[in-house]
């Protein structure tokens, strides 16, 4: 018998500040680490944003042999004899698709039972991996132990019609909660007075579509010139998105916040959340926007589940961009208010969650009280 605290391993990319990630974050802080603890393997050799804080609550980071579809029999070698050394394990809980096929076939192998992989993400992806994505897709089916996703489409699109447990993703709710104090707080901060100001969450990626959300604002800047649009975030396609706002003249209506840890306080001072995302699963930013009060405009990509609030609507990104337009504009008179009860009666509060997901962990392990 394990001695406590027992310990869960998190399998993810990299432990930056994404919504999955956030996800996670939530979670493990609001767990009771005297009886479990995380551990995080990672698949990149650089250093996370959330890397110090694990370090700091207890778990330990283990950087894996990076997956390279040239390279995919040093990355087993490696996942083999990680598990060999690592494998006191009472749970692993995968967050990379169909690559936690592969995690799961060597955690096995040590006699690691209760293996979880949670979807993420609604969409198939074909390319040039699509043999290796088929083949981790095999050992997934074949050792995957407990299914979940976080909302149906999430589910549906890795596990077709295989059973999945739907895990939403949870939120501090008390975090979010609109207050106007740090509302004009913030808009002080960004030099905002009076304007509309519209808001978006998202790392610069092709998936989160900021082309579009530019090519919109533009058109919404000849109705309101002087709104503003705060984009929090980072990633690859940043600098080609501020070069892009540059080309269109926008540039000065734009504001590019960067990578925050601020994101409840920055969310007070939005007066709508746009998401006109590619694809997605059920995003945590969207959660959080609406526990925030805020109206929220997203792309029909996004899972209809993501509608907890009556603040959300969806528009197809193949609309007339009037539209979108008309859409925003009909939020300017929007009045927040407290959506607490809306969001914890939906099961999106984190310390509503983690007692789903501690019965997860030890289902062999009964013993521990919640």
């Amino acid at each position: 018998m394990e001695k406590l605290p027992y310990r869960v391993l998190q399998v993810v990319t990299i432990m930056n500040r994404g919504g999955i990630e956030t996800m996670i974050m939530n979670h493990y802080r609001a767990v009771d680490r005297t009886k479990i603890q995380f551990d995080f393997l990672v698949h990149r050799q650089e250093k996370g944003d959330y890397d110090d804080e694990i370090e700091q609550l207890g778990g330990r980071i283990y950087r894996a042999f990076p997956i390279r579809p040239w390279k995919y029999f040093q990355y087993f070698k490696w996942l083999k004899d990680f598990f060999y050394q690592q494998h006191n394990y009472i749970a692993v809980h995968s967050h990379i698709h169909e690559n936690s096929g592969f995690v799961f076939k060597y955690a096995n192998l040590y006699n690691i039972k209760n293996l979880l992989c949670t979807s993420h993400i609604a969409i198939k992806f074909i390319d040039y991996k699509i043999i290796f994505r088929l083949y981790a897709k095999y050992y997934l089916n074949k050792y995957c132990s407990q299914r979940l996703a976080c909302g149906d489409m999430a589910g549906k699109y890795l596990y077709g019609n295989k059973p999945f447990t739907v895990i939403k993703n949870a939120i501090n709710t008390s975090d979010f909660v609109f207050n106007k104090n740090i509302r004009n707080q913030i808009r002080a901060e960004l030099g905002i007075t009076n304007n509309f100001v519209i808001g978006n969450v998202a790392r610069f990626s092709p998936q989160k579509n900021h082309k579009f959300l530019l090519n919109l604002f533009k058109e919404f800047l000849s109705i309101d010139n002087n709104a503003i649009l705060v984009l929090v975030g980072g990633g690859e396609n940043e600098k080609d998105i501020k070069e892009l706002a540059v080309q269109y003249g926008i540039s000065g209506n734009i504001k590019f916040l960067g990578l925050r840890k601020d994101i409840n306080r920055l969310l007070q001072s939005f007066d709508i959340f746009l998401f006109p995302s590619l694809y997605e699963g059920l995003p945590v930013s969207i959660i959080e926007a609406q526990a925030a009060g805020l109206p929220c405009i997203l792309s029909d990509t996004i899972d209809s589940e993501t509608a907890i609030t009556s603040n959300v609507e969806f528009h197809s990104l193949n609309a007339p961009i009037s539209e979108w337009t008309n859409a925003i504009l009909d939020k300017k008179t929007f009045r927040r208010v407290d959506t607490t009860s809306e969001i914890v009666d939906a099961g999106y509060d984190v310390m509503h969650n983690i007692k789903n997901l501690i019965d997860l962990y030890t289902t062999n392990f009964k013993q521990i009280s919640h």
